[in-house]
């Protein structure tokens, strides 16, 4: 496989997965309660999140933390309309407001709408002392337009201010992974596991950028670690799908199928 293809298989393989990564809250300098994070949630626990502040989000629509916590929910939901439309009505009366902001950036990356998020989340930014969560959410959008080098510059921004922030590591890693150089995409995405705060979905990332490039054995540790019994191997089997359909069984060196 060339270097182009495997970049484009990579590519079309993580991109899902930087989205919902890096535009996950997570523990940060910003008020706990605006760190809406329901994408580690399972399915069932989503829907039930979804209805509950549904219901009081209806009763309270101003309320500002209910609005942001919900448009989360939808997105983990992958409701991602609604949940640009319930961030539009808080924009209409927080519209200065940064927390507002950086949500409603978030919800229009995860509806695909890149270039009216980024305008957002540099409007939500203050450029003298910026929030590192929102270089990081700047990073996924630039991530997401293919600007990798841009996006890597704000991670390494933001790294300055939170250095032990395993979520920018994780970022760092999965934006190497998009181009194809994945052998840095592990250093970063291994940094990131040894941090306070790593989850499941980086231990995933990890496993599959291990998987592309035919570690199948370490691969499969970690995806034991984190998925379910029965979807370890179909996992297998898909990462081996992709590499077969690519030619690249012959340009892995040393490595059998384990």
């Amino acid at each position: 496989m060339t270097p182009s293809s495997l970049m484009r298989t990579t590519r079309m393989v993580l991109l899902a997965g930087v989205a919902a990564l890096v535009l996950a809250g997570c523990a940060t300098n910003r008020t706990a309660a605006f760190n809406a994070d329901y994408s580690n949630l399972s399915g069932p626990q989503i829907q039930a999140s979804v209805a509950d502040l549904a219901q009081r989000y209806a009763a309270n629509p101003r309320d500002k933390s209910l609005g942001i916590h919900y448009a989360a929910a939808l997105r983990a939901a992958q409701q991602n309309d609604q949940a640009v439309i319930v961030l539009e009505n808080l924009m209409g009366t927080y519209g200065g407001d940064a927390d507002v902001g950086l949500a409603y950036g978030k919800a229009l990356s995860a509806a695909g709408r890149f270039e009216q998020a980024l305008r957002v989340v540099d409007n939500a930014t203050n450029p003298v002392a910026p929030d590192w969560e929102a270089l990081s959410v700047r990073g996924a959008i630039l991530d997401q337009m293919g600007q990798h080098e841009q996006a890597r510059q704000s991670y390494r921004q933001a790294l300055l201010l939170a250095p032990q922030a395993s979520q920018l590591h994780a970022n760092l890693g999965l934006s190497y992974a998009m181009t194809g150089e994945l052998q840095a995409a592990e250093a970063h995405l291994r940094q990131a596991m040894s941090l306070p705060g790593a989850n499941a979905r980086t231990s995933q990332n990890l496993a599959l950028v291990l998987g592309l490039q035919g570690r199948f054995a370490e691969a499969r540790l970690l995806y034991a670690a984190v998925l379910p019994a029965e979807a370890v191997e179909p996992t297998m089997d898909y990462i081996r799908a992709l590499l077969t359909q690519q030619n690249r069984w012959q340009q892995i060196e040393g490595d059998t199928p384990a």
